[in-house]
């Protein structure tokens, strides 16, 4: 009997050891389980000498980073202490049958109420790249925002030398007056709404704003280094222009996904974009600073926030008897150059310089065949005035928005749960529109008729159809940019162009081999743009322009796709915790 023993427990220190070592080489595969915790709160914020409570996430502003790795599930415990309704979108990450997660309010849960909480439990697969993560309902967004950041898998390198340094620069918008009331109001009213006050970089509007110097986000660089600077576009309303005075910046990710490198002075990145570029220093001590500044690229007809917000960058003083690091120099502070407020044409350029990098690592994996095509119109419109009153819109009219003109109605229960549990009656149809019902010149001359229909309209999808979507401006109310977020996928971005879109002509010049693959897309200002993507994940999602004046007039809509055959192309069913309505 005793004999037996040694080798036994040889053998099970030899299997525990096989055990561990297995484990650390899984560790990158599988990923670890990371524990996060959001608390909604109200705090006082000063800008612009102007001191406010706003609605913030752990009493941050920006909101807290979320760091991950490509594999990692997370368990985001959202507790609510306001009395405002809260939900949060974790913006790019395709929530693989995981749609209870996704976070947009009324579409995949009913929102957060006070005093209650919800676990966002998902898990990050096959991305890696910067993200962001925001309110999504109503304008809380506005305060409740912050960087999602996904590492590679552990000894996966980036496709790019290894920065010296990574910093995320978040943009977003300040307003003096609490965005929630001016966009009540404005839907009241029927008319545009009031712009914001002031740009911010990580929350500070910077020295061209009034008594704001203090309050300037600054930069400390050393000659000769490579910073990966991790840029979010989490403005309300506004796509930017950003450029670093007298520094050329190298684009390598664009939404989470890498791309084709490719040098530029100036990125345009819209709401709900994330760029992420190589900053190379100068090799030696400038004996300058420089601005790093952004403001909007706006063609709509409609007022807007016609400032610019600066940043700084430093570079690090190299110490020396002549020139000790406490000493204080005069030294000249360059800005950059961007380009014109209305400026399509750069933008239509920059896009069009994204390409995915379609490597055997990284495959452009285009669907080549196309089940299903869709073409829809975007843009604004009017809706009758409620009652006799009069409203401040077009000709008395209310301003609205819509997709193939249906102005989307936001039920009051949550579209997934009621699609889960087949309680579809009276809450949503199946008939949205795959093109429009009335074709017109769509940015010629505009209809006399701008009037838009309203209802709660879905697309259906079975299981893995391979769709090609195309967005078409139109000029009802004036021609215009418009970024449109679709929730749960990525999609290509194979073909864009001003104008009308041609279905004979235009589908000859798709790009099939190396698109750029993004979960936001701009709608040229007066043109089109073709996207295509395979539906393989099961579940209710949102589209939506992420301007987020068109989303509250209606320009939204939903796509169901359904369950596969296979268990793992069902979706999951719903936690115990998801909120109630």
């Amino acid at each position: 009997m005793g004999a037996s023993v040694l080798p036994s427990a040889a053998i099970f220190g030899a299997f525990f050891l096989q055990f561990i070592v297995l484990s650390l080489h899984l560790e990158p595969v599988l990923g670890i389980t990371r524990h996060y915790k959001f608390d909604i709160k109200l705090q006082n914020v000063t800008r612009l000498c102007h001191t406010k409570s706003i609605v913030l996430v752990n009493g941050q502003f920006p909101g807290p980073r979320i760091v991950a790795r490509e594999g990692d599930q997370l368990l985001i415990k959202v507790v609510n202490h306001v009395s405002n309704n809260m939900s949060i979108h974790w913006h790019g990450i395709r929530q693989l049958r995981t749609g209870w997660a996704d976070g947009p309010a009324y579409v995949t849960q009913c929102p957060i109420q006070t005093g209650q909480s919800y676990v966002y439990n998902f898990t990050i697969t096959g991305q890696r790249g910067t993200l962001f993560w925001h309110a999504h309902i109503s304008w809380l967004r506005a305060t409740v925002h912050g960087p999602f950041i996904i590492l590679p898998k552990r000894g996966v390198p980036y496709p790019f030398p290894k920065p010296h340094m990574e910093v995320p620069i978040i943009f977003g918008e300040w307003f003096n007056a609490d965005p929630e009331a001016i966009i009540s109001q404005a839907l009241q009213t029927g008319g545009g709404p009031n712009v914001s006050d002031a740009y911010t970089i990580n929350g500070l509007p910077g020295p061209l704003y009034n008594c704001s110097a203090k309050d300037t986000f600054r930069l400390k660089v050393k000659p000769g280094k490579t910073y990966l600077l991790r840029l979010i576009n989490a403005a309300l309303n506004d796509e930017l222009f950003f450029s670093i005075a007298k520094h050329s910046l190298t684009v390598v990710e664009a939404d989470a996904l890498y791309v084709k490198p490719f040098e530029t002075q100036t990125i345009l990145i819209a709401p709900g974009q994330t760029t992420n570029v190589l900053l190379k220093t100068k090799p030696h001590y400038p004996k300058a600073s420089f601005f790093m500044t952004a403001r909007p690229y706006a063609t709509g007809l409609g007022t807007f926030d016609n400032s610019t917000v600066a940043g700084i960058l430093e570079y690090e003083q190299p110490p020396n008897k002549f020139h000790p690091r406490s000493s204080v120099e005069k030294h000249p502070l360059f800005k950059p150059i961007l380009p014109a407020l209305n400026d399509t044409s750069f933008a239509m350029k920059f896009t069009n310089k994204l390409r995915s990098l379609n490597n055997p690592q990284f495959p452009a994996n285009v669907p080549q065949k196309v089940d299903k095509k869709f073409f829809f119109t975007i843009g604004l419109g009017t809706s009758p005035c409620k009652g006799n009153q009069t409203c401040q819109g077009p000709n008395g009219t209310m301003f609205a928005a819509s997709v193939n003109n249906v102005s989307f109605a936001m039920p009051t229960t949550a579209l997934l749960q009621a699609h889960f549990s087949g309680q579809s009656y009276s809450i949503y149809t199946t008939d949205f529109p795959s093109d429009p019902v009335i074709p017109f010149n769509y940015t010629g001359t505009p209809p006399n008729n701008t009037m838009v229909s309203n209802g709660t309209k879905m697309v259906v999808l079975p299981f893995n159809t391979s769709v090609e979507l195309v967005m078409q401006d139109t000029s009802i109310l004036g021609a215009e940019s418009h970024p449109l977020h679709l929730h749960g996928f990525n999609f290509f971005v194979v073909g864009q162009g001003f104008g009308n879109f041609d279905p004979n002509k235009d589908p000859k010049s798709f790009n099939l081999v190396d698109p750029v693959e993004r979960n936001t897309v701009g709608v040229p200002s007066g043109g089109w743009v073709a996207i295509r993507f395979l539906a393989d994940n099961p579940g209710v999602w949102f589209m939506h322009c992420h301007l987020e004046v068109h989303t509250s007039w209606g320009l939204k809509m939903a796509w169901i796709v359904l369950d596969g055959k296979l268990p793992n192309q069902k979706l999951l069913p719903p936690p115990a915790d998801l909120p109630k309505c």
